[in-house]
């Protein structure tokens, strides 16, 4: 069985073996290249969520000032 997967930009191939070769689990086969990109991703996509909540977190406790109407509040701002 043959699947094409694509995920954002990365366009994999994996070759998925039937379950009566594997009665255990599945085997699904990629190259390297493409492996290392999708870890690569998901560790992007680990830091990014790890951001996220911390800045969540410093807008439920106060600690963020915006949006500006003009860039002299922002300067202002930033004086402080």
């Amino acid at each position: 069985m043959l699947r094409i997967w694509q995920y954002n930009e990365i366009i994999m191939t994996p070759l998925t073996i039937s379950k009566k070769f594997l009665p255990k689990d599945d085997l699904v086969i990629i190259a390297r290249k493409q492996y290392e990109r999708l870890l690569k991703h998901i560790r992007w996509q680990e830091e990014l969520d790890r951001d996220l909540q911390r800045s969540l977190e410093e807008v439920k406790q106060g600690k963020f000032e915006g949006p500006f109407s003009t860039v002299e509040e922002l300067k202002a701002s930033l004086e402080r």
